[in-house]
């Protein structure tokens, strides 16, 4: 197997567009590896959502909690630079796109990503923090 494949495999999907999404989904990768206090995604958020940057950023952080609280799998998640994404990484997207506006949908890619049906907690801070990002002037898109 050449190293093409074997990338394609591990991270099928492409990073977002969105500049937004692509903040979110880095400011996601470094809290998984660094934990949810790192500082260069509270330096991102700081930058892309301004003076408002901490309620998006504690929602985020509450989201990765509770996430992670209730899955009954190992998530993988992508290193910082990765240019592509993996599966999971495109579910948690699908949840935070879906959370604002389609909460079944955001529940169901809860459900399929975590392997878990009781999806209360992540299914409010997903919502709550789609919310705040509209308040800040930034969506993701659906």
């Amino acid at each position: 197997m050449n190293q093409s494949n074997g990338s394609a495999e591990l991270l099928p999907f492409p990073i977002p567009q969105d500049r937004t999404e692509r903040i979110v989904l880095i400011c996601i990768r470094r809290m998984a590896a660094h934990g949810l206090r790192d500082a260069h995604a509270a330096w991102l958020a700081l930058d892309t959502f301004g003076v408002n940057f901490r309620r998006p950023l504690v929602l985020l952080r509450a989201f990765m909690l509770e996430l992670a609280n209730a899955s009954l799998r190992s998530i993988r998640i992508a290193p910082c630079c990765a240019m592509r994404m993996t599966e999971d990484e495109a579910w948690i997207m699908e949840v935070i796109r879906a959370a604002g506006d389609d909460l079944p949908t955001a529940e169901q890619a809860l459900i399929t990503l975590t392997r878990n049906p009781q999806m209360g907690e992540p299914l409010s801070a997903a919502s709550v923090f789609s919310r705040s990002l509209f308040e800040t002037g930034q969506t993701v898109s659906a």
